[in-house]
């Protein structure tokens, strides 16, 4: 069975640098590994690097819950941390609407690539028929 998949914040702390090496998606400070993005955390068995892929990309439909009103510099502070919040509707390059096929991936249709996103779970009851 694989170990479960843990989705992570921007400056979430992840672990020390002795537990693993830092990977794509991440920085360092002060001997501890850093989340730059937010994403699902994967660590490869190979090298024992901590990766995180990205969730989010321009132009995706997010559902997310506003948790604060945020300060100057920022409007609002959105969380997806919850598995009914994430990207609803996402566009592969070829502009086809994606197809989830899992919490933490989509496919394009058309052309059967695969694209990492933090999926939301939409309830039925919010569904359109």
């Amino acid at each position: 069975m694989a170990p479960p998949v843990r989705y992570c914040i921007p400056g979430e702390r992840l672990c020390n640098l002795e537990e693993a090496s830092p990977g794509s998606g991440t920085y360092t400070r002060h001997g501890y590994i850093f989340s730059s993005l937010a994403g699902c955390l994967t660590k490869s068995s190979e090298n024992g690097a901590v990766e995180i892929y990205k969730s989010f990309r321009p132009g995706d439909i997010v559902l997310a819950k506003v948790i604060s009103l945020g300060d100057a510099q920022s409007n609002y502070l959105l969380t997806t941390a919850e598995n009914e919040l994430g990207v609803v509707v996402a566009h592969s390059e070829s502009g086809v609407q994606m197809v989830p096929i899992s919490w933490c991936e989509m496919q394009c249709p058309k052309t059967h690539t695969k694209e990492f996103r933090k999926v939301a779970r939409v309830q039925p009851e919010f569904l359109q028929t």
